[in-house]
């Protein structure tokens, strides 16, 4: 196994434990340098990668940690023990990088000068342990060809990426899609190969963990927006739609208008701003080994998760 000289990576992560242990193994000697930034772990992760011959970063545990914050601190690292690199694949802690892509995302990047960033197909390690990996499983697959983001696991000139000021450390999420949307006002483009990228690690068994993730990801379209000026308007902290006490959606919306609930009261859908593609939504309920899951979603979604269609979910 040759490493590729201009490339080195960074992982960041915190208590990532055996994750973390493969993530390492998957690059360490098929790469310059690797670079592992740690967020305050206590699980030995930082004595694991010291063990591989990895560079650490331990970040000051006086500053918020945020992944943003992380991947400069990786990047600007790698920049001084691998000044000849040009390239840098950046990947979280609990993702394996897949045997071959390396290779192919260096060689979409060298071969095409107006690339900034290459991703490829993400996928979950144990999509059959819950219905909440499955449901993740299913976000990972996104369309091949020119993309306007990638995600955490991304390889990126890195030229391109100082040009625009790296990313934006005071993000608690959707630093990856608001880089993008520099780099692209910027001239850059990115891509989504057709190839296998990394296997991700999510072992979410409750719901109250996907919950979490899910409040959490809804910060990413405004951060991404508002942030790079590209107008998307910024809703009311206290309009934000809220959960019916009976377990109905907070948000109610029909192809004829609706309305939405939030604490501010109920607010009218104009006619033509509720959902044109109602009729192609439908309720569908996944099983898992750790519950059911009753959730909206297109067709298409349907039959990437393998179920059926219990009902059309227009609301009555």
């Amino acid at each position: 196994m040759v490493a590729i000289a201009d490339l080195g990576c960074v992982a960041i992560g915190r208590n990532e434990g055996q994750r973390l242990v493969r993530c390492l193994d998957s690059l360490v000697g098929r790469v310059a340098r690797v670079v592992y930034v740690d967020s305050g772990s206590t699980d030995g992760s930082v004595e694991a990668a010291r063990a591989r011959g990895v560079e650490v970063v331990a970040l000051d545990t006086s500053i918020p940690f945020t992944a943003a914050r992380a991947r400069n601190a990786g990047v600007a690292r790698l920049r001084e023990i691998a000044p000849d690199a040009r390239f840098v694949q950046l990947v979280d802690g609990d993702c394996e990088v897949v045997a071959g892509w390396l290779e192919r995302a260096h060689a979409a990047l060298s071969a095409r000068r107006e690339l900034a960033v290459v991703c490829g197909r993400r996928r979950e390690r144990h999509p059959e342990h819950s219905v909440w990996n499955r449901i993740v499983d299913v976000e990972w697959d996104t369309p091949v060809g020119d993309a306007k983001a990638c995600g955490g696991d991304a390889m990126m000139r890195l030229d391109a990426l100082a040009a625009v000021g790296g990313f934006d450390p005071s993000l608690i999420a959707g630093e990856e899609p608001e880089l993008c949307v520099r780099l692209r006002a910027a001239g850059w483009k990115i891509e989504r190969l057709d190839a296998e990228m990394t296997l991700h690690d999510a072992a979410m068994e409750r719901v109250e963990q996907w919950w979490k993730r899910t409040v959490r990801s809804g910060r990413e379209p405004g951060s991404a927006g508002r942030l790079s000026g590209v107008g998307v308007p910024r809703v009311p902290r206290d309009a934000h739609p809220r959960p019916h006490p009976r377990g109905r959606g907070g948000v109610r919306a029909g192809g004829h208008g609706g309305e939405i609930r939030g604490a501010a009261g109920r607010a009218a859908v104009p006619r033509q701003a509720a959902p044109r593609r109602a009729e192609h939504a439908h309720r569908v309920q996944v099983m898992g080994h750790s519950g059911t899951c009753s959730m909206r979603c297109s067709r298409s979604s349907t039959k990437k998760l393998g179920v059926s269609i219990a009902r059309p979910a227009i609301v009555r």
